[in-house]
């Protein structure tokens, strides 16, 4: 071969290979084009499929901060900005809650959900198969440790003997982490930055932070790693912990789409960089984060979801009269907050009271002598709903026949049966609650339409039962998601 053809060959050989490598290498801008098989094989849906779908449908992590059910309420830091984001997009806002932090990236290039929405480190590792949004907050990572248990009764300078003070004191010790976290990054780097072996113990992927530095406070594991702002808040409860060891720098905490939703992304980030300058958006994150008071008051009742597996005090009995009726207890539950919050005493400017705030006719027609007593309420109030649901027993679909009754028991069945007659007027369907009765009572406010001959017991703000039975429904899948049905 002559000099000359050689370096021809070797030339080609090295544009061949340097090809290769361009369009297998791992694209980390999101504006690059979509170069590896994860990415490329992800689903082909952006803003306007959203848009058209009607959905916003997210994914969550239930835990302290996030999403998490108090006093019968959904509550959370993601819950609240999506609540917000949704309104903003004009979209229905869907919320599931992830089983398995492990397989959160493929159910979202799967499209089972469009955005996963809980404070996620960015990392470039992670770039390589999903795309950030722009950045919610600033934090940093911090070593979590646990003083030891009589460290009341220790000098200051004994304390420090007996606790870590720099990560590099964690050189063949034991961190326990999720695998596939940004903690389980930070130390395989940790580790590298300080010439020493760290020795990683794996968790459960379906561990929270949040309970994991319970498994640290109770003497189950050693060390864990947090951000800065979850250490802080859980800690509060948990004075026994140390977490003033930093292990990174500021790292930034966003919410992850698929990459090719590249127009969504933009609408998702103009939005969350407008809420960044909003006091609305400070004021939510220092309600979870910052208020220690409030998050150890939720932690310490009864009525907090990742304490109990309950909904309120009165489960018990809601779930007694619920059987009656047949009825899942949590739907039943919805229904109770929705009339009183589940405060017994609670009186309506009509004079209903209790906790199903059973106006004083129905309370003496069911034979309520007490409407403050939990039983007497909950007793004569689901007996008037028995009451109305079967007044509806011609229709066979459940859903249907419960959301016509409540309805009945929110502003009168004779209402509910002008709505279902002025439905047969207008060639809807009188048996189906949403966009056909429920929009006729909305149009029984107008002079013109409760005047008609065939409507017989006039004016309704219709808007009432409309709202209820929507606010209920809503509440309810909040339940489901949190609560077990038995």
């Amino acid at each position: 071969m002559t000099k000359l053809k050689y370096l021809i060959l070797s030339t080609l050989i090295v544009l061949n290979v340097a090809s290769c490598k361009q369009k297998d290498r791992i694209a980390t801008d999101d504006d690059a084009e979509v170069y590896n098989s994860v990415v490329a094989n992800s689903v082909d849906r952006d803003w306007e499929d959203i848009k058209k779908d009607g959905v916003l449908r997210t994914l969550v992590v239930y835990s302290s901060t996030s999403y998490f059910l108090y006093k019968g309420q959904p509550m959370g830091f993601e819950y609240e900005l999506l609540q917000r984001l949704a309104d903003h997009l004009e979209l229905e806002l869907d919320i599931a809650v992830s089983n398995n932090l492990d397989a959160e990236f493929e159910v979202l290039n799967r499209g089972d959900v469009d955005l996963i929405a809980h404070g996620m480190t960015i990392t470039n590792q992670r770039k390589w198969e999903v795309a950030f949004t722009d950045y919610l907050y600033l934090t940093r990572q911090v070593l979590v440790q646990k003083k030891p248990d009589n460290y009341l009764n220790m000098s200051w300078s004994t304390l420090q003997k007996h606790v870590i003070h720099n990560p590099i004191e964690l050189i063949n010790d034991t961190v326990s982490v999720r695998k596939n976290s940004a903690y389980y990054e930070r130390l395989l780097s940790l580790s590298n930055e300080i010439g020493g072996k760290i020795i990683i113990d794996t968790l459960d992927s379906q561990l929270s932070t949040g309970e994991i530095m319970d498994m640290v406070a109770n003497g189950t594991i050693k060390y864990t790693i947090a951000d800065e702002n979850l250490a802080k808040i859980n800690a509060s409860s948990n004075p026994i912990l140390k977490i003033d060891v930093p292990i990174s720098f500021s790292q930034r905490i966003a919410w992850v789409t698929r990459k090719k939703s590249k127009k969504f992304r933009t609408v998702v980030n103009k939005w969350i960089k407008n809420q960044r300058n909003k006091t609305s958006y400070n004021v939510i994150y220092n309600k979870y984060f910052n208020n220690k008071r409030s998050f150890r008051r939720r932690v310490k009742s009864d009525d907090y979801s990742l304490t109990n597996n309950q909904i309120s005090k009165y489960d018990p009995l809601i779930k007694t009269y619920a059987k009656k009726l047949g009825l899942d207890w949590r739907l039943l539950a919805s229904q109770v907050y929705q009339e009183s919050r589940f405060d017994p005493s609670a009186q309506s400017w009509a004079g209903a009271s209790g906790l199903m705030q059973v106006m004083p006719a129905t309370a003496k027609a069911m034979n309520i002598k007490d409407a403050s007593d939990p039983e007497e309420s909950l007793r004569g109030g689901t007996s008037y709903l028995s009451q109305m649901y079967e007044r509806f027993d011609h229709i066979s679909d459940s859903l249907n026949r419960i959301k016509l009754a409540m309805a009945s028991f929110n502003c009168g069945y004779g209402h509910v049966r002008d709505a279902q007659r002025l439905a047969e007027a207008n060639d809807l369907d009188p048996n189906i609650w949403d966009d056909n009765v429920e929009q006729m009572l909305l149009d029984l406010r107008h002079p013109k339409i409760y005047r008609k001959p065939f409507i017989k017991y006039g004016y309704v703000r219709g808007s009432e039962p409309v709202t209820y039975i929507k606010e209920i429904f809503e509440r309810y899948e909040h339940y489901k998601q949190f609560i077990t049905k038995e």
